[in-house]
């Protein structure tokens, strides 16, 4: 007993010892802060209002001369850890099925966000999105539970040198991604990507493309950076600081995981408020995949305090992502968009969103890529609804079956409406 309180009280100090200084926060919510050499406009607070008028015109001037005066296509990505596999099998899929949009905005957030550049750029970027996804991640969790919450104390900011999820990043961020971003994004593409700021917990929208229209290693770097933040699921893996001035103060900000304030969006959470900076998108389609399960089948919960954590955890992503897919489907009502939805079925084997075993992803992805494949991924909300329903009434048992398959044919436009 002694040596156990002994040892608590060493790793409490080892862990105060430990703690790195940084610069402090941005002293407000809203400012004109932004990382060094680029300009404010790169990212926007989803709820600063007045940065949105400012930052709307031509944002959305951009889309529609991209669309060629023709109906909108954006894609929304949501987060979900080893999940994503779904998303990334879903886009090859479409690709196969040559139903696949060129879409005018891509957001992502999370696993989303490590899935947009590659959904931005297109089915030629394929082969890099299906190698990301099906390769044997497994370092991104090599220890221990217990040992990463240990090392979280003891390294708060982890070692980022020997960070796993950094180096996979950093790995698919070349300079040929990035030229390419900015070639969209010099056309009017968007590629927008969710992180949250812990120090003022509120969601910040990077713009991808204006980061990579600046151009060399500062732009990569930053573009990276973006990604490992959004991707970051605290606890798991380390904040990312990153640096802005303001004038002359120079301030640093804590980012972590998008989801953890935004599990996914179409728009920013300010957009409602101001229709009429977004008459470009009227007529449009949002395409939205969810790389998690919006509803479970009832399993009982063990008596283990880990356990009742992880659920109720779960439990709360669950229902922040049916409050957000609510909200885009109010949204694109208002303006007369179509609305196509797909997520990972109640009856599929998922055992945690960590599971990064190249089993568990090539499944997974393997089951996305058959379903777009087959015209068979997207549904209507209401089906969505339907189709949970019916599987959380029953066990699960034998080959999970494509969303659109046990009601029907995938929705046709009128229908997505």
């Amino acid at each position: 007993m002694r040596i156990g309180v002994f040892s608590m009280i060493c790793l409490g100090a080892l862990a105060g010892c430990a703690t790195p200084l940084r610069r402090p926060a941005p002293p407000t919510v809203i400012n004109e802060a932004a990382p060094p050499g680029f300009p404010p406009t790169v990212r926007l607070v989803t709820t600063d209002l007045r940065g949105f008028a400012r930052w709307a015109p031509p944002f959305f001037a951009g889309i529609r001369r991209a669309a060629g005066g023709g109906p909108v296509d954006v894609l929304a990505l949501s987060g979900g850890g080893s999940e994503g596999a779904f998303g990334a099998g879903a886009l090859v899929g479409m690709t196969e099925a040559h139903d696949r949009p060129r879409f005018e905005l891509v957001t992502g957030v999370s696993a989303g966000a490590l899935i947009a550049p590659f959904a931005f750029l297109g089915s030629r970027w394929d082969p890099e999105l299906e190698a990301a996804f099906t390769a044997d991640h497994r370092r991104l969790l090599s220890h221990p539970a217990w040992w990463r919450v240990v090392s979280r104390l003891v390294f708060p900011l982890g070692q980022r040198h020997r960070d796993a999820l950094f180096d996979m990043v950093d790995h698919y961020v070349t300079p040929a991604l990035i030229t390419a971003v900015a070639h969209a994004s010099e056309r009017g593409r968007r590629l927008i990507i969710a992180t949250t700021d812990l120090d003022s917990e509120e969601t910040v929208l990077w713009d991808m493309g204006a980061i990579a229209e600046q151009g060399g290693e500062a732009a990569r770097a930053l573009f990276r950076n973006v990604l490992v933040a959004s991707a970051s699921v605290p606890g798991v893996f380390p904040p990312v600081l990153i640096r802005v001035h303001e004038g002359r103060r120079a301030y640093e900000e804590m980012h972590v995981d998008g989801s953890v304030t935004t599990p996914v969006f179409a728009l920013p959470l300010v957009a409602g408020l101001r229709p009429q900076e977004l008459p470009a998108l009227r007529g449009g389609e949002v395409y939205m995949i969810v790389n998690s399960q919006i509803a479970r089948i009832p399993s009982t919960t063990p008596v283990s305090t880990l356990e009742m954590l992880t659920r109720s955890f779960s439990a709360s992503m669950t229902y922040k992502t049916r409050e957000a897919i609510l909200g885009t489907i109010n949204l694109t009502r208002s303006l007369g968009m179509r609305f196509r939805l797909t997520d990972i079925p109640a009856d599929f084997p998922v055992v945690n969103i960590v599971d990064f075993s190249p089993k568990f992803m090539r499944s997974l992805f393997d089951y996305g890529e058959r379903c777009a494949a087959s015209g068979r991924l997207w549904l209507t909300p209401e089906q969505s609804i339907k189709r949970n329903q019916v599987l959380t009434r029953r066990s699960s048992g034998g080959a999970t079956s494509c969303p659109g398959a046990r009601v029907g044919a995938s929705p046709g436009p009128a229908a997505a409406r």
